[in-house]
């Protein structure tokens, strides 16, 4: 990791979970982390954490909408103007709402499409034309992705975010050729977790009590875990294309054999 020392990362979704153990992780390997989410208190916090450990990267916390392309643009502008411009970007934001095909609301389906793929999308967009416009060839793209982007379960409340993950595979390998085919060495890699300890299951749609239920009684991972593979990729030597890390808890059990707490 030393040859990213002093270099600017950009993290999406980092208020809390995933996103938050990246940034720190990023941080504390002596990167300046420009720390993005709609949650501004939240980012504050992570940051003061990390001022308080004397770490010898930095925190910028910013407030942002993913789903936002103006949000998006002034994002990357303000990296660029302060901090020189984005040499990694972790598309880690993501939402679900719990609710079968036949019955969920458009505005939920629009709101995991435009928030899982379409801001991962047109965030790698802007960050690539960015690096490019800089002259940096060396840039890493992570898209924070799930094991259920690989196959389908039975996830009867869950189809479409399942479907947006898998979509989040194939533009990963859509921007590898890319990248191969404009002759550029900036890497892409997807990070395909199992079952994690987040607060995402509340924010899904499950009471506290039954995800505090799903995740006592079933197998999983802490978000430092994930931030453990960020740091593994990134750390490779730069001729070494690290594409797919699926990562889940010893002995986890398969999504459809946790129906019963959605």
């Amino acid at each position: 990791m030393d040859r990213w020392c002093g270099r600017v990362a950009i993290v999406t979704g980092a208020s809390a979970g995933i996103g938050a153990a990246i940034a720190l992780a990023l941080a504390r390997s002596g990167m300046k982390v420009v720390a993005v989410a709609r949650r501004l208190d939240r980012l504050q916090n992570i940051s003061n954490e990390l001022q308080a450990n004397k770490s010898k990267g930095e925190l910028h916390p910013i407030q942002g909408d993913i789903t936002s392309d103006e949000d998006i643009k002034r994002v990357v502008r303000w990296t660029r103007e302060i901090l020189g411009g984005a040499d990694v970007l972790v598309n880690n934001a993501g939402v679900n709402r719990y609710g079968i095909l036949t019955e969920q609301s458009t505005e939920n389906i629009k709101m995991i499409l435009d928030t899982n793929l379409v801001g991962l999308l047109s965030f790698t967009r802007e960050v690539v034309q960015d690096m490019k416009s800089r002259g940096v060839d060396d840039g890493h793209i992570f898209n924070i992705n799930s094991l259920a982007g690989h196959y389908i379960p039975e996830y009867s409340v869950g189809y479409i975010y399942v479907a947006s993950k898998h979509a989040v595979t194939v533009v990963t390998e859509g921007f590898r050729r890319e990248f191969r085919d404009m002759g550029t060495k900036i890497r892409i890699t997807s990070i395909s977790p199992g079952l994690v300890r987040t607060e995402m299951s509340v924010a899904s749609g499950l009471s506290e009590d039954a995800a505090n239920q799903k995740y006592s009684e079933n197998p999983c991972m802490d978000p430092e875990d994930i931030a453990d593979a960020v740091i593994y990729a990134l750390g490779t030597k730069p001729h070494v294309q690290v594409h797919e890390i699926t990562i889940r808890a010893t002995a986890e059990v398969e999504i459809g054999a946790m129906q019963n707490h959605h």
